[in-house]
């Protein structure tokens, strides 16, 4: 390994720890690559897991076009989900174990099989989930005032923070997950609505092209983990005493707040 590598992986982990955000990578190192990025945020993971968490689940970021214009990319990110992320539905989160916190309703897919690529399809997803449910994601950066690009949120575990799964179990054969409807509430008030096609055209397109990426790392999605499968909408920016809720067609609601 690397001493960029360790370096990198020391100072975002000392910004988790300390809540304070570090200069973005990128702009001390513009060389370094996507995947030196991904073995920095597999460090951390690493190390993680070593103190005796464990990994439960995926996510998958910058699904959306638009963003990924915005960031100068051609394809998304992804992050690892740890036992210490869960949230429970309806539950609270305080802002001081952030740094700049932000909230996204997505399609959660829980598997059933596993899945490992590369030449995972879509099929393969559908037959290997067992149901999805509704999700909120409270994405972080450890990268001061937001400003990334690829690389810098990739080695942050793609900017991951906490996650809320709701709703209600529902087999995908049950609804049409490019049609499925999302409206995100901030303290009862529609901040913004989105649809599932809003990632990559097809939710499930998107597990599939994460089972094929973690492919050059040797990694399968296992049964029973949590995909997260990307936002159907902008984040939205989190303070204390705020409240939200995504409310979703066919799947029903998941909400967290924030003290």
């Amino acid at each position: 390994m690397s001493n960029k590598i360790q370096h990198f992986a020391a100072k975002l982990a000392q910004a988790e720890a300390t809540r304070v955000g570090i200069d973005p990578i990128t702009s001390t190192n513009p060389d370094i690559t996507v995947n030196e990025a991904y073995h920095i945020q597999l460090e951390n993971i690493k190390k993680k897991v070593k103190e005796g968490r464990k990994i439960v689940g995926k996510k998958i970021g910058l699904t959306s076009v638009a963003v990924q214009k915005l960031l100068g990319v051609n394809e998304p990110d992804y992050g690892h989900l740890l036992d210490t992320m869960v949230i429970e539905n309806g539950g609270n989160i305080s802002c001081e174990t952030m740094i700049q916190p932000k909230v996204e309703g997505e399609i959660a897919f829980i598997l059933k099989h596993d899945l490992k690529g590369p030449n995972v399809t879509v099929l393969d997803v559908l037959q290997a989930t067992d149901y999805v449910v509704p999700a909120l994601e409270i994405v972080d950066s450890r990268i001061q005032d937001w400003k990334i690009k690829l690389q810098d949120t990739v080695a942050d575990n793609a900017s991951s923070g906490f996650y809320v799964l709701g709703g209600k179990p529902t087999k995908i054969t049950d609804i049409n997950l490019e049609l499925m409807g999302m409206a995100l509430y901030q303290n009862g008030e529609v901040v913004n609505t989105g649809v599932g096609a809003a990632a990559l055209g097809n939710p499930a397109l998107c597990v599939a092209w994460l089972a094929n990426r973690l492919a050059d790392y040797d990694i399968p999605l296992k049964a029973g983990e949590v995909i997260l499968s990307g936002a159907l909408s902008g984040m939205v920016v989190a303070k204390p005493g705020d409240t939200f809720t995504a409310r979703f067609a066919h799947l029903g609601q998941v909400s967290v707040n924030f003290k």
